[in-house]
């Protein structure tokens, strides 16, 4: 995959999205053969687990990315740098979801792996997050793990179905 490309895989709870995930990012081996991958970072399904509660949104991402670009991103994720030193209990579901894409963002990948980011938020608010994160397409390539076929419709250039 290459920059400005979008692709999702679509299936069904149970039928192997997630484990083609961690296969991806190497959390799991696979029993055969090997996977090449580029530099990614990943957003996960529920942003409230994805940050450790006990520490501010700031000292998490500076303990996995550089700073550089931070203001470019705040403003581009409509995001003030104060919610950035509260802890993720503070925020709401979809400023956590953009700070996570921010995290993503700073870490410079070649490649996002977006795992269902839109499911733990309001219909409204998956739609802006979604828009949010096309618009950095100039950026990255982004691979969508997602079970809503209309939502990888709508964004994919290819979508791929996981059989269960």
């Amino acid at each position: 995959m290459g920059v400005g490309e979008v692709k999702a895989i679509v299936g069904e709870s149970g039928s192997g999205k997630s484990t083609l995930f961690e296969l991806i990012t190497g959390e799991l081996k696979p029993l055969k053969g090997e996977i090449k991958t580029q530099k990614i970072s990943q957003i996960f399904q529920d942003p409230y687990s994805s940050f450790h509660p006990t520490y501010s949104i700031l000292n998490q991402i500076k303990e996995v990315a550089s700073l550089d670009n931070l203001d470019e991103l705040l403003g581009k994720l409509n995001l003030d740098y104060r919610l950035l030193e509260e802890k993720p209990h503070k925020l709401s579901g979809g400023q956590l979801q953009r700070c996570s894409i921010l995290r993503a963002l700073l870490q410079k990948p070649d490649l996002i792996l977006a795992d269902e980011p839109t499911s733990a938020l309001d219909n409204i608010t998956q739609l802006e997050v979604m828009k949010l994160l096309m618009g950095f397409l100039d950026r990255v390539g982004i691979l969508l793990i997602t079970h809503d076929e209309n939502l990888a419709t709508w964004c994919c250039d290819e979508v791929y179905h996981q059989g269960s």
